[in-house]
């Protein structure tokens, strides 16, 4: 009990004291419309040179802009969120309207599973729930939670998840190791040993940048979130592409 206690405390520590050193920060920087940072939690995706592009853009007009970038699944972002940590989020799934001011990221996630190129399986072009069947799987748990087990429904129970990750890159080390195979979104592993190959019916996952409702930026931030938000609201109205 006194060790449990005492992870807690020191857990809160962390916390004040990280807290402290961004409100620090944001004070020192009040004033300085050039600069100024900002703290960002997001999900591993493909699709985080959208947000890298208008963070380029953005810099170009605010060259001391400075980006704080948190990687993390949606559970462990929005607590850093609530705590005050982060300034906002990108996030799969539908974020939870009664806390968090919204929208749309201008694209969508597609699930796939990754192995090694010497596999049976990397010669499939797309990948059915028969297919996955009597294979060791790893995953996030949030995935198996949320998109994988809306994929299959009630069959989930037959798929043998041996392992779970947060972090991909983690996972992909398994993967190579022939350990198991992951499921995992398109376009977030780069190796030339390993394949990534889309499951059948097509699995998508929408994502969302996610900020507190009453939420007070400093300025630099408001700003670069109205670019942000000008910017996904053109896309996700005319299709653009990204």
């Amino acid at each position: 009990m006194l060790s449990i206690l005492l992870s807690l405390l020191r857990k809160r520590a962390e916390d004040i004291l990280s807290l402290y050193e961004k409100t620090k920060m944001e004070f020192e920087t009040m004033d300085d419309i050039t600069g100024g940072d900002i703290h960002v939690g997001a999900l591993e995706s493909y699709h985080m040179d959208i947000f890298a592009k208008e963070l380029l853009s953005f810099r170009k007009n605010y060259p001391g802009f400075r980006c704080h970038i948190i990687s993390g699944m949606t559970v462990q972002v929005e607590e850093m969120l609530d705590r005050g940590i982060l300034d906002f989020i990108i996030i799969s799934g539908i974020p939870n309207l009664s806390k968090y001011n919204h929208i749309r990221y201008p694209a969508n996630d597609e699930w796939g599973i990754v192995v090694r190129k010497d596999h049976p399986l990397a010669k499939m072009e797309r990948i059915t729930f028969e297919n996955l069947l009597d294979q060791s799987l790893i995953v996030s748990t949030q995935g198996l939670s949320e998109e994988i087990t809306k994929w299959c429904g009630e069959q989930v129970d037959k798929l043998r998840i041996t392992d779970t990750v947060n972090l991909a890159y983690n996972g992909s080390i398994l993967v190579k190791e022939n350990v198991c195979i992951m499921l995992s979104y398109k376009g977030i592993i780069n190796d030339s040993e390993l394949v990534w190959i889309p499951l059948y019916p097509k699995l998508t996952t929408p994502t969302y940048l996610v900020w507190k409702k009453y939420q007070v930026f400093t300025q630099i931030v408001e700003l670069f979130l109205k670019q942000l938000i000008g910017s996904f609201e053109a896309k996700n109205k005319y299709n653009l592409p990204v």
